[in-house]
């Protein structure tokens, strides 16, 4: 009588851990095929597929997650880029594309924040109207991060270091667009 238990329990645990192998295999392969959408697909998939539990199959979630990746990066990037502002030895015409460029890092942050706040919300009155902000905000902080280089053109040096900085978050923000924007268009 004991060891059908214990058999018993030996299987039930074998199918759970089978389930949930499956449910992961299913999950990654759900973010695999959405990041397959974006522009830069092998950075969204090693950026999510760490997360796939949390996400799950879920295009809300993904999207979500996609953004919070994209604003924590996007918030590094800003503090190194404060960093390198503190470099002494800069022209007055870099001094001045740097400061620019802080700002404009900090409007992405902001954007970033007010885009993923709105999407953890619980569902709004018109919910069409709130993805359309976050699309807008969400593209904003893009054009942001991709505008920050633009004061360097004079010095290539220094327009190197800032883009270097400041790719993988355009990148990434770029991916969390297409996300959102694949889910604005299921939610519709």
């Amino acid at each position: 009588m004991e060891s059908s238990y214990s058999l018993i329990i030996l299987l039930l645990l074998t199918s759970a851990i089978s389930l949930i192998s499956a449910l992961e295999k299913t999950n990654v392969e759900f973010i695999r095929t959405s990041c397959g959408l974006t522009t830069y697909p092998t950075l969204c998939f090693k950026s999510l597929s760490t997360r796939a539990a949390a996400i799950q199959t879920s295009p809300k979630l993904l999207a979500q997650t996609a953004l919070s990746v994209a604003l924590d990066t996007t918030r590094t990037t800003s503090s190194s880029m404060v960093k390198l502002s503190k470099v002494h030895g800069m022209a007055p015409l870099e001094v001045a594309a740097m400061k620019d460029c802080l700002e404009l890092l900090s409007d992405s942050v902001y954007e970033l924040q007010r885009s993923l706040h709105e999407m953890s919300r619980p569902g709004s009155k018109d919910s069409r109207l709130v993805m359309r902000d976050i699309q807008t905000w969400v593209s904003s902080a893009m054009t942001d991060e991709d505008t920050c280089t633009e004061g360097f053109k004079n010095d290539l040096k220094m327009e190197s270091v800032v883009r270097g900085k400041i790719v993988k978050a355009a990148h990434l923000t770029s991916n969390a667009l297409a996300l959102i924007n694949s889910y604005a268009s299921l939610s519709r």
